[in-house]
């Protein structure tokens, strides 16, 4: 269903971007995914915040940081019926409540959480901005995924806190991965990070993929426009070709290119 209108609580619903200099941001994914952006209403309210948009629809933000320490990155935002009972759940479950809930006027109502394993992630009480109305398909998100060195930790607290399941993917060979469950469907990845694969000053993360006709052409053009191919694209059986890239101010997401059906 790549329209979206409301999202069950526990399901990734929107990505943002915390960027040091959002023009040229917006250029960037606008040359890259083919992206429009504007401000967020009322643009004197919103502190500079823009929302990119694809055939008119609603598919991520970005907005400048808030403190210059503060790396550039995508965050995720988890779906709630009710944020202040979410963060309070939080908290009971092991984790840290970084930004408490609070009114993003009569968009909705937000947080951010700190898991209990370092992961950054935001939740969303939809209002008037229900987060993205167009998913999985060209050229819009696709995936989101935890990582993580702690994988038991982080199950018993996204079951805890937003009635999230993991099941194991049987497509993942060797790596351990799991598949986040909402009430039996599919809304996202678990993958136990090691230190083979990962270095150990990598922190816990929620990553972010974006669906592209060919990650191969578009890990070429983010190349062109300043940004950088961080993993080459590479095949997953069943699943597309994936490829890990960095904008121009290294903020990190992936893309993948679904794999053909078969014929």
């Amino acid at each position: 269903m790549p329209e979206r209108t409301s999202y069950a609580e526990g399901t990734p619903s929107w990505v943002d971007l915390s960027s040091p200099d959002v023009g040229a941001s917006t250029a960037f994914y606008g040359e890259l995914f083919g992206w429009e952006s504007s401000g967020a209403e009322p643009v004197e309210e919103t502190g500079g915040y823009e929302i990119f948009t694809l055939g008119g629809k609603r598919v991520a933000g970005v907005g400048p940081l808030q403190d210059p320490a503060q790396p550039p990155a995508w965050a995720t935002y988890i779906a709630v019926d009710d944020a202040d009972e979410t963060a309070a759940k939080a908290t009971e479950a092991g984790g840290h409540v970084a930004v408490e809930p609070m009114d993003v006027m009569d968009a909705g109502r937000m947080a951010i959480l700190i898991d209990p394993t370092g992961a950054v992630v935001g939740i969303w009480q939809a209002g008037a901005h229900i987060g993205a109305e167009l998913v999985n398909e060209p050229v819009s998100l696709g995936w989101n995924e935890l990582m993580t060195r702690a994988p038991q930790d982080a199950k018993a607290f996204y079951s805890a806190v937003f009635g999230m399941t993991a099941a194991p993917w049987d497509g993942a060979g060797d790596r351990e991965y799991d598949v986040w469950q909402v009430d039996g469907k599919m809304v996202g990845g678990l993958l136990a990070m090691d230190d083979e694969n990962f270095p150990p000053e990598m922190p816990s993360n929620w990553a972010i993929y974006f669906v592209v006709p060919d990650a191969d052409a578009t890990a070429a053009k983010a190349g062109e426009l300043g940004g950088a191919t961080m993993v080459e694209p590479f095949d997953v059986p069943g699943v597309g070709r994936i490829a890990i890239l960095a904008d121009p101010h290294r903020a990190v997401f992936g893309v993948i290119s679904a794999e053909p059906p078969e014929e």
